[in-house]
């Protein structure tokens, strides 16, 4: 791949850390996700374009609400890579997680209105259960102990829909 940083303005590793407010292994890791990029000065150090911190800006927001980093790369790799993401980048890029978002918010508030049945799981009310069994849902694999599945995420099912 081609280089896109501009090497008139170039930030260290240990700057960016510093700016974007995570830890120099953070960038190393965002990096070998593919979420941001660097350049090499003749020493071998990493060098980063000033607009990298808006891109770590992304990554943050998008994690702390909980959209996988290969999400937020796939949404990077539609982006132009020639210049700093902007305000219509960002609508455009929002706008693709508003209903993963959405679906999480109205799960988190059906478990925070079952919770209050809930009787700290252990579980001595697995038919019953609203959190674990959802209309006894843990019969139809017989008798005896069954854990269900973990749920799989909104932005996983949605890719194989399309591919049907």
């Amino acid at each position: 791949m081609a280089s896109r940083i501009d090497t008139r303005v170039l930030l260290s590793v240990g700057e960016v850390a510093r700016r974007a407010g995570v830890a120099v292994s953070t960038l190393h890791f965002y990096e070998a996700q593919g979420l941001i990029e660097s350049t090499r000065t003749a020493g071998n150090q990493r060098r980063y374009a000033r607009d990298v911190l808006r891109r770590i800006a992304i990554v943050r927001v998008g994690q702390r609400v909980g959209i996988p980093l290969a999400e937020i790369r796939a949404a990077f790799d539609a982006l132009p890579m020639e210049r700093a993401i902007n305000a219509a980048d960002w609508a455009r890029l929002s706008a693709g997680w508003r209903d993963e978002i959405d679906a999480r918010i109205a799960l988190l508030s059906k478990l925070r209105d079952d919770l209050s049945a809930c009787i700290g799981c252990g579980c001595l009310s697995l038919e019953d259960c609203t959190l674990r069994n959802q209309g006894d849902r843990l019969a139809r694999e017989g008798p005896g102990a069954h854990f269900p599945p973990a749920p799989t995420p909104v932005s996983s099912r949605a890719p194989s829909a399309q591919k049907k």
